[in-house]
């Protein structure tokens, strides 16, 4: 069991829900701070069974469904950004597609994957804004990739996010998206809103399993 919250640090996450995963039992604790929900640390994919699983994937950036999906998110997001904004697809999977599309539309966009696009450098500097898109899920320490992204993020900048919200704690346990293996943490629209609160962002919900966070500018 868990001895603090992966993303706030808080100490005494509660159990939250018991469910079947890989043909085992596993746990499902909940933080009463920032109400993430998230899987055990003992239940935590290693990277084989993430990699076979991302390998499932089939990401064409010549699929028209697959880039109205995408646009669910650089849709609201490219509304946020100013002429020639420059950002950074993070977690861009096997197929980057993002990127592309918002190149496309005079935002350039670099593609970064801890697996499939590990380029360091993309990781030295500072962007206008940043897309997640089915990425934050898969954090097994949220806490200190959020505090990356914050890094990675200029003044001003936005951060773009899309994933499923865990909206109905009955149905949890036969939730498609929990069951997926690689997906380890769950977020409400409240855990957003604690997030940017605590760290200095407004934050947007513009649309369904959709999160805008803009940084603010440190007073002097």
């Amino acid at each position: 069991m868990a001895t603090a919250c992966p993303l706030c640090q808080h100490p005494a996450p509660a159990h939250f829900a018991e469910a079947e995963l890989l043909g085992r039992q596993v746990t499902y604790q909940r933080c009463p701070g920032c109400r993430l929900t998230f899987l055990s640390p003992d239940a935590l994919p290693d990277l084989a069974t993430e990699r076979e699983q991302y390998d499932l994937h089939r990401n064409d950036p010549a699929d028209r469904s697959y880039r109205a999906f995408l646009d669910r998110l650089a849709g609201p997001l490219q509304a946020e950004l100013t002429a020639g904004a420059e950002g950074l697809d993070f977690g861009s999977g096997p197929g980057p597609t993002l990127a592309l599309m918002l190149t496309e539309r005079g935002f350039p966009c670099a593609s970064y994957d801890p697996l499939y696009a590990p380029d360091q450098a993309l990781l030295t500097r500072q962007y206008d804004f940043i897309a997640c898109t089915e990425v934050v899920e898969h954090f097994h320490t949220p806490g200190d990739s959020f505090a990356l992204l914050d890094r990675l993020l200029r003044p001003g900048g936005v951060l773009g996010i899309m994933t499923s919200w865990l909206m109905n704690d009955a149905t949890f346990e036969h939730w498609h998206y929990r069951r997926d293996p690689t997906h380890v943490c769950f977020y409400k629209p409240a855990t957003f809103q604690w997030w940017a609160q605590t760290h200095g962002y407004e934050v947007m919900l513009p649309a369904t399993n959709i999160v805008l966070l803009r940084k603010l500018a440190k007073d002097l």
